[in-house]
Order: C-alpha cells, then sequence, then structure tokens
C-alpha cells in the first residue's frame, strides 16, 4: 500500500519516545521528561496579547503571502541586524516558514534531484536526512565525534564526494551534542562550499539559548557566506513559541526562492495573525530572552553537576537546551533502564544517528523542581556503569 519513501522510513524519534511515556503514565509512574526541547516556560504575555488583537483584524482571515508578510520578513531582518550585524533585504532573502522544521524539510526538494548527494551531520537532527531522502537523494554522513569536538572534519571528506555533493547541513550551537562552532570553523565551512559548490544550509534555532556570556553566530556574518548559504531560524525556542510554528530562512536569494518555489505549491503560507505576533516577538527588549536564559543556565547547573558527580561523562553546555553525555554501550537499553528505574525519560543517542551510540540527551525544558526532583532520583542511582 505505501509508497517506498513511507515503508522504509524509520519511526521517528520522538514519536517512539512519547510512546514509552504514555506506556509509563498509564502504569501510574510519576514521570519526569527530559526527552524532548519543548519549552515550559510560557510565551511571553505581551507576545500572546499581540496575537489576541491580530487574530481579531480580518486582513488576517484571509489566504497570506506565500512568502509571508513584507512586514514580518522586515521584522526578521531588521532582527538579524540588531543581533548578528548581518544586513538583509526583506524582499528576497527573507522567506517566512511555518517554523524551520518545515522549511528544513522542504528545502532539498528544490536542489536535489534523484540520485544526488548531500552531505548530513551525524548525529543530528533527523529531519536532515529523511528531508534529503524525499527529495531522491542520498545523504552521506560526515561523522561528529567528541575527539573533534563536534564538529565535522572536513579535510577527513572525500574530494570526489564533495564534488558530488549539492547541499552541506550544519547546526550549531548544535542539537543533540549541544556544541558550539567558532568563527573560525564557520570560515572554513563557507571556504569548503566555494571550492565544491556546495550549498550550505544551517539551522540555528538555538543562537539565542547561550550561557556564561557566550554568543552564538549566524554563519551569514561570515565573508564569502551570503553566495553560498541560507540559515534557518526560528522564534520556538527564543520566545517559547514552539506551538505556534514560525520561522524564517534568510539568506542567499537564490537559495531562499528556490525553498519558495517548493513552498508556494505545498503550502499556504502562516496564518498572518501568527506572523504579526512574531513581529511582537521579534522587537521584544533583549532582557526578555535574558531572563529566559538565566533559567535555563540554572537548570543546566543543577543537571550537570548531577550527572558529572555520579560518573556520566560530559562538557557543560555553552548553549543549547541540552547535556550529552556518555554512558556507553547501548543507549535504548540505558533508556530504558531510567525509564523503568526512576521514571525519567531521556533520548537515546543513537536515535540521532549511528555516532550518538553511547550517548544519552538530556534536556532542561521542565520546571525547575521536577529538574530538581530528577537530581534527586538520579543521586540515588550512586555512580553509573556502563551499561553491557
Amino acid at each position: 500500500m505505501y509508497a517506498d519513501r513511507i515503508k522504509y522510513l524509520p519511526p521517528y524519534l520522538f514519536a517512539a519516545i512519547d510512546r514509552a511515556k504514555q506506556d509509563a503514565l498509564a502504569k501510574g509512574v510519576d514521570v519526569i521528561d527530559l526527552s524532548v526541547g519543548d519549552p515550559d516556560l510560557p510565551t511571553p504575555s505581551h507576545i500572546v496579547e499581540a496575537m489576541r488583537e491580530a487574530v481579531r483584524n480580518p486582513e488576517n482571515h484571509q489566504y497570506p503571502s506565500y512568502a509571508g508578510k513584507l512586514s514580518f520578513r522586515t521584522a526578521v531582518a531588521n532582527w538579524y541586524s540588531r543581533t548578528f550585524g548581518v544586513k538583509l533585504d526583506p524582499e528576497n532573502e527573507v522567506l517566512a516558514l511555518i517554523g524551520s522544521k518545515e522549511g528544513i524539510a522542504h528545502a532539498p526538494l528544490g536542489f536535489i534531484n534523484p540520485g544526488d548527494t548531500a552531505l548530513v551531520p551525524d548525529p543530528a537532527y533527523p529531519v536532515y536526512r529523511t528531508a534529503v531522502s524525499f527529495a531522491g537523494g542520498t545523504p552521506v554522513i560526515m561523522p561528529l565525534t567528541r575527539e573533534n569536538r563536534f564538529l565535522p572534519d572536513l579535510e577527513a571528506i572525500d574530494p570526489g564526494v564533495a564534488a558530488k555533493a549539492k547541499i552541506i547541513f550544519l547546526n550549531y550551537p548544535n542539537n543533540p551534542t549541544a556544541a558550539s562552532a567558532t568563527k573560525a570553523f564557520f570560515q572554513e565551512l563557507v571556504d569548503f562550499a566555494h571550492d565544491h559548490d556546495l550549498i550550505v544550509m544551517h539551522d540555528n534555532p538555538y543562537s539565542e539559548m547561550c550561557y556564561g556570556g557566550q554568543r552564538s553566530m549566524s554563519i551569514l556574518e561570515i565573508e564569502g557566506a551570503r553566495d553560498v548559504a541560507v540559515e534557518f531560524h526560528s522564534l520556538s525556542k527564543t520566545y517559547n513559541m514552539t506551538g505556534w510554528r514560525v520561522g524564517a530562512v534568510v539568506g542567499n536569494a537564490e537559495i531562499v526562492a528556490g525553498i519558495g518555489k517548493i513552498k508556494s505549491n505545498v503550502d499556504s503560507g502562516n496564518f498572518g495573525a501568527v506572523q504579526d505576533a512574531g513581529i511582537t516577538a521579534l522587537k521584544s527588549s533583549k532582557k526578555i530572552v535574558e531572563d529566559i536564559c538565566q533559567v535555563y543556565q540554572h537548570r543546566i547547573e543543577l543537571l550537570y553537576n548531577c550527572l558529572s558527580g555520579i560518573g556520566f561523562e560530559l562538557e557543560k553546555p555553552r548553549a543549547t537546551l541540552y547535556l550529552w553525555a556518555w554512558v556507553g554501550g547501548d543507549s535504548v537499553v540505558f533508556c530504558q533502564r531510567l525509564l523503568e528505574e526512576m521514571g525519567i525519560v531521556a533520548t537515546p543517542g543513537v536515535g540521532f544517528g549511528q555516532y550518538g551510540e553511547g550517548y544519552i540527551r538530556f534536556s532542561i525544558t521542565q520546571p525547575t523542581e521536577r529538574i530538581e526532583l530528577a537530581v534527586e532520583r538520579l543521586e540515588k542511582m550512586g555512580k553509573v556503569m556502563p551499561m553491557q
């Protein structure tokens, strides 16, 4: 019955985790879900109020622009200017998305022909690989290892492979590893893309989730990036708006236009009221995001101190909502043990790819008191030993 692209598609990682969690809840387990990066903090009230007003506007009751309202795209461009010092043309270099995941899933359809290849990191957000496969392409894996600080070794990529690839996907600050990239790495990446005629698709939803005075970059800050790169961004994590489904892709005008051609044939754009609320979010005081990050940093400290204290191998994240802990052995079995013995849901690293095996990803998007309870439960384990 099903097409091959569906028949051979692996179960979506978080759907499988949710089923296991629901089974535990049905048994009466007090489950602490540290698996999914869905902020528990509410969307700031001024954004909600802007949405209330926008819903009442009859202009928002009709089909929206495929590309997004020019006012929303201008707000995105202004936010990029304030945040990264990057100047964008809102008419040609900004495209509204129904969340960045939607844009990433559609993007390869504009550039990948059946049989083409794309360079995809591993471990990584599963959508990169799936999007390439849906377009009829073949994902070629770039291992992310702790020996290389979870950055791809671009020099290790076979020149013949690089020459045939059409796209390279990357994501820093990184999900799931929580690694950050340096300016030097981004420059190396841009130069690599120029040398091999590659399109860089950089996924950057965690840029504002930074700790300890750190700052994350946009790849578009790098000289020459505008010639080869686009960047996906989302309001989901920055303003606690995961359910609102609003984001943008920005950068090279030709690449943005290619993604726009696909989208105009498969969707009818974002609800106008959501875009209006997004404008309010993008104009928000920086202090709102700083206050959110203070909460997250406290949670990071709590969970990091616990995990390192009981024997997990991990580095304290400089950014993102995650801790990426090495436990060794079968990560699925280890996560089953966490759920069965302690009522804690975490994400097995192998769900992000073969090079994620042996790792567990913990999210901090639960109320602080639930993080504290998880810490109490974990500390009762004593020293964690690798699973056999």
